[in-house]
């Protein structure tokens, strides 16, 4: 890591965050929460321009060629920073036609092309790739909710990517392999333990610290002339390599094409590799289901019922999101929100009500549940269910 580099990080992981959290304490304490413009501008200014002269030594260094870890740890850095400026209203792309802040968006669009993602922070920068120092991990402030919040939502991510690797390594086996059984359990016994994860979510993150505190930090924001949508916790290839490998969702679904694509830039590039590897591969309810004619085999038997298992534990986790998460921490607190501000709710950029449905489309889809105006595994579902005796 160059002296410019290690500087800007020791700042992101001290200053950057005092910052950030004397500015939501003041916005807290407001009877408005949501009252962002004119509160806190000294702070506000000295973050921006604070950060600004490191940005400004990086760019007047130029690329450095310190490889793929260090680039990718810089643009996530240079991605918190920008990602505070658009929550403390210092930008919003819906009154700007390009970012106010060219030496960020210059720098940014430099390392995102040399690495080739999206030039802002993305879901790994604070979970899976989170480097801590000295037991702290990077973070936009010093509160507890903030920090519990990430730090559940990792866990949840490190699950469904225990289950993807545990399904991974039936491919090569086959679904008639005896070790295939062992394998399913521990991409079930992986999906529980996101299960856990939700749970705790559900039952221990303060509504308004995460909706007034926590998620305003994930808007989009623009990069140059471009608007980059804020990071998702799905953004990384293991709970889509769950859901394609599985059976429960198609890459040939002009729906679900569309949600691999849109999200592929935002995963680090081995994560885009074994996407795409997966998305060539036949699934595993397939497989089983070209061989149903074995269906009264002890093998057959013991391992669709541990396949089916395995579909549960997945269509469990998804309802959790999408009927207590979503429900709970965005849907519900919107209500409260003036209807000139809705429109910028949701990290993804579209409209609340828009996302909602596709949240609730891409839930059943991993539900396989029986629906006319979607294709679902439903039947699929049913006629391996048929066969267990």
């Amino acid at each position: 890591m160059s002296k410019n580099a290690e500087h800007f990080d020791h700042w992101i992981r001290t200053r950057f965050i005092d910052f950030n959290t004397d500015l939501e304490t003041l916005y807290f304490a407001q009877d408005d929460k949501d009252l962002i413009e004119g509160v806190g501008d000294n702070t506000k200014a000295t973050l921006e321009e604070e950060g600004r002269r490191f940005i400004v030594a990086l760019l007047d260094e130029g690329n450095t060629d310190e490889g793929f870890d260090r680039a990718f740890d810089l643009l996530g850095n240079l991605g918190l920073y920008m990602a505070a400026l658009r929550r403390h209203e210092l930008t919003n792309p819906d009154r700007e036609e390009r970012s106010p802040f060219q030496a960020a968006s210059a720098l940014g669009l430099h390392i995102g092309a040399s690495v080739g993602l999206v030039p802002r922070f993305a879901t790994s920068h604070l979970a899976t790739h989170n480097r801590a120092v000295d037991g702290k991990i990077k973070s936009f402030t010093s509160l507890e909710q903030e920090h519990f919040f990430v730090n559940a939502n990792t866990a949840g991510i490190i699950g469904y990517m225990r289950a993807s690797d545990a399904l991974k390594r039936i491919v090569p086996l086959g679904v008639s392999h005896p070790i295939t059984p062992l394998l399913l359990k521990q991409a079930g016994d992986a999906l529980n333990d996101v299960a856990t994860s939700n749970r705790k979510l559900n039952d221990k993150l303060d509504v308004d610290r995460f909706f007034y505190s926590v998620r305003p930090y994930y808007k989009p924001y623009r990069v140059g002339r471009h608007i980059y949508r804020g990071a998702n916790a799905g953004d990384f290839s293991g709970i889509n390599e769950i859901d394609m490998l599985l059976g429960l969702c198609n890459a040939n679904d002009p729906y679900y094409a569309q949600l691999l694509l849109d999200k592929m830039l935002f995963m680090r590039p081995e994560d885009q590799t074994s996407l795409r590897d997966c998305m060539r591969r036949r699934s595993l309810l397939d497989q089983l289901l070209d061989q149903i004619d074995r269906a009264n085999t002890p093998w057959f038997q013991e391992n669709a019922t541990a396949f089916l298992a395995v579909c549960a534990a997945h269509g469990a986790t998804a309802s959790q999101h999408h009927d207590q998460l979503v429900a709970r921490f965005i849907e519900a607190p919107s209500k409260a929100v003036g209807d000139d501000k809705l429109d910028q709710i949701t990290a993804s950029g579209p409209p609340l009500p828009v996302l909602l449905r596709a949240l609730e489309h891409l839930r059943d889809l991993r539900l396989a549940a029986p629906r006319d105006d979607i294709a679902t595994a439903h039947n699929k579902i049913q006629r391996l269910r048929n066969a267990l005796t």
